[in-house]
């Protein structure tokens, strides 16, 4: 050792080598050097690991660090450190040594990672409980290329930066160490020395499984969870052809008792039983993955690889996905790629440099949300996020995920104006790295869970999100149709004596319907920041007491919604016309059940979703043009609107079902209905307007309605949609009463 310089490095935290100089080394002289960092200790002695015999008593030479020649020893062998950590213990604490052990992390695996093509990142990086030689502990790797010294500190070392500093391995400036008796359960985080010697604030892990409750921020040691293959069912139910209808879902406020977070377990035992006897086929998490901020709702995420500490140990989400496949459910969750905080733990300025975020503000960073934008761009980085969206398909049989903000991720002008942000490599606005990520992403995703599916939200008309990537597409499955629900959102805010004037609002979606596979969403976005609740969008009479025409016309838009091409996506408390808009801070106000006009409406969407789903009309063909028809989309003066659906391509062999729109309060007898050939009467086998519901009950009850010159003769209850299906079809009865959950 150069000595002091050498020295003072070390006992100052300033050395970028420390397994050059600590441990075990030949002194040049062919003889055996030890050498310990343990600030705070008072005597250190060197005992044979084999034998237990102590060898040499380490004198002190600085401020925790001890070092001796070892006596009649020329080859290395295994040892173990007594520690006294004061003057008082009456006996020391015997300790392997993290620099007794050699390189851990393969050399392939390091050249795999720095190229990006690493597929498991997650299992080389992190924190990896490990038993080697018999010793148990975990094995830390972090990637930071420009840091001059990278530790981990922790509980297990008095978060002292000098005790564990690590090792730095390949080109790929991926740092590890493997630290003695450290522990699943145990605090840590990375404390960087930047390349200008600047001392950064202490770094949560990248790769982190497991963190701690907010505010606190440490990351935690945690096992590696077994891969989980996907069931073959949820596979069948995940297909474009399958009835899919998702009740999103924000688990910290969905149920809540005192203001305390649910844990998993609690959610397990009553969410997927809920969603499951609503007749919804799909959950679908806001992010649950770890996050600074309760407000950000999750989208502002720092722990790709790591379910939210808000809800329990990580062991208990395992918990809740097989809860929700035993109910039937698949789980899709929320997944962020877009964008990240910049809090001082996080991923900015990781290395003292701009190593996850692009360097250039103008395309490092959201306007919108006053956030980050990770580089595309680079290897490593596109890798950890690929690599985060296998992890949690893999590791904890997800059905699949819904991925946030794509649009911003597209275009690198998004929410810029001129002059704002930068062209790509081809002077264009598309962001190219992004673009090839999400192909990476679905195709990895393919390739390595077969059944899982991914789904976009996308708010533009970048063309074939949902297309394979062989035909150049994104790859995606499905993309949440933006459009549709802007557009007939604002229709059905119009009074209804203005609809008239609105009509192409509701018929234009169907010039675009099939242009992708569309999920319909009415989500979490609709119902905050000042925008209300959907019954609050519904226009009606201030001086009602009874809000009838509000909910009769969410009723309506509801059937509307169900019989229109497009899986199904609706956020919770909408299911049961929630009136004031959600809070993030709050159960769902659950006593609203108890009025009739609330449980009517969700018992309305338990009869679409059954009927959704026993119909192969209403789903199968939902993504495909052969699966609908117009038979009205002109009545402008009436607000009326027919269309029919079917499950086969015009053979005569499938199944039909018509639905039927009339959004006026006025009631429509005699209306005359053109209806396909082939079926000698129709029957209501749904209508929004039923008494069970809380309607009027008006309507046509099950009586059959025969087609006479190519038409049906039918009423028209006031803002209520019909479903009629032939009568020599199977009979489907969803207005049989069924019960309400509480």
């Amino acid at each position: 050792m150069r000595a002091p310089s050498e020295r003072a490095a070390l006992i100052e935290g300033r050395h970028g080598d420390a397994f050059a100089v600590l441990g075990l080394h030949a002194d040049g002289q062919g003889r055996l050097q030890m050498r310990a960092l343990l600030p705070g200790a008072t005597a250190v002695s060197l005992i044979e690991a084999a034998s237990g015999k102590v060898l040499v008593e380490l004198q002190q030479a600085g401020d925790g660090l001890f070092e001796a020649t070892v006596p009649r020893r020329r080859k290395r062998f295994g040892y173990r450190l007594a520690v006294r950590w004061s003057a008082e213990q009456e006996q020391p604490e015997h300790y392997a040594d993290a620099y007794a052990f050699g390189p851990l992390l393969d050399e392939q695996d390091l050249t795999l990672f720095a190229q990006g093509g690493h597929p498991r990142p997650w299992q080389l990086l992190g924190a990896q409980p490990l038993l080697i030689d018999g010793v148990s502990g975990v094995r830390f790797a972090v990637w930071a290329p420009n840091a001059a010294r990278v530790s981990v500190v922790g509980s297990f070392n008095n978060w002292d930066g000098r005790r564990h500093a690590m090792r730095r391995r390949h080109q790929a400036g991926v740092w590890e160490i493997f630290v003695p008796h450290a522990a699943v359960g145990d605090l840590y985080k990375y404390e960087l020395l930047a390349a200008d010697g600047r001392l950064l604030p202490l770094k949560a892990d990248p790769y982190a499984r497991a963190a701690q409750l907010r505010p606190e921020t440490a990351s935690v040691v945690a096992a590696l969870p077994n891969a989980l293959p996907l069931p073959a069912v949820r596979a069948a139910a995940n297909r474009r052809d399958a009835p899919i209808s998702i009740y999103e879902v924000h688990a910290a406020s969905w149920r809540r008792s005192d203001g305390a977070w649910p844990s998993w377990d609690e959610l397990a035992a009553t969410l997927p039983a809920y969603a499951a006897d609503l007749g919804f086929t799909h959950l679908e998490l806001l992010p649950i993955s770890e996050h600074p901020f309760d407000g950000s709702w999750g989208y502002q995420t720092l722990g790709l690889f790591a379910p939210s500490a808000r809800f329990g140990p990580p062991e208990g989400f395992a918990r809740f996905v097989a809860a929700c496949h035993q109910q039937g459910l698949g789980l899709l969750l929320d997944w962020v790629p877009a964008h990240f905080p910049s809090d001082a733990h996080g991923l900015a300025q990781f290395d003292g440099t701009a190593l996850y975020e692009y360097a250039d503000p103008r395309e490092g960073f959201h306007r919108d949300w006053n956030t980050l934008i990770y580089n595309f761009g680079r290897h490593e980085v596109a890798q950890f996020l690929a690599g985060s969206a296998l992890y949690w398909g893999e590791c904890w049989g997800v059905d699949g995920l819904r991925v946030d903000a794509v649009a911003s991720m597209l275009y690198r002008d998004y929410s810029r104006p001129a002059g704002e942000w930068l062209p790509n490599a081809q002077g264009g606005r598309e962001n190219l790295e992004a673009i090839a990520l999400f192909k990476r992403i679905n195709e990895t995703l393919g390739r390595e869970l077969p059944g899982a599916i991914t789904v976009a939200e996308e708010s533009t008309s970048f063309p074939g999100v949902s297309a394979p990537t062989g035909a150049g597409g994104l790859g995606f499955h499905y993309k949440w149709n933006m459009g549709w629900m802007n557009d007939t959102l604002r229709y059905i805010h119009e009074d209804p004596i203005h609809r008239k004037w609105h009509h192409d609002k509701i018929s234009f979606g169907l010039v675009y319907a099939f242009s992708e596979n569309f999920v319909l969403p009415i989500s979490h976005d609709e119902v905050v920041h000042g925008k209300g609740s959907m019954l609050g969008k519904m226009p009606g009479d201030p001086k009602d007491p009874t809000a009838w025409q509000q909910f009769a016309t969410l009723r309506a838009y509801y059937g509307f919604m169900w019989g229109h091409p497009g899986k199904k996506l609706l956020f919770m408390g909408q299911e049961f016309a929630q009136a004031s808009e959600w809070n993030h801070d709050a159960s769902l106000p659950w006593q609203l059940l108890d009025d009739a006009r609330h449980a009517g409406v969700q018992r309305l969407v338990r009869d679409l979703n059954r009927l959704y789903r026993e119909r192969p009309s209403l789903h199968r063909l939902d993504c495909e043009a052969a699966g609908f028809e117009w038979l009205i989309s002109e009545d402008r003066d009436h607000s009326v609107f027919a269309w029919l659906r079917r499950d086969a391509k015009g053979d005569g062999k499938g199944e039909e079902t018509i639905v039927i729109c009339n959004f006026t309060p006025v009631p429509r007898p005699g209306y005359r209905l053109p209806v396909p050939d082939g079926h000698g009467a129709w029957r209501e086998v749904l209508n929004t307007d039923a008494e069970i519901y809380g309607g009027s009950n008006q309507g046509n009850l099950q009586a059959e309605l025969p087609v006479q010159e190519g038409a049906i003769s039918l009423l028209l209850p006031p803002l209520a949609t019909l479903m009629l299906a032939p009568v020599d079809q199977p009979r489907v009865s969803p207005l049989e009463p069924t019960a309400t959950p509480s």
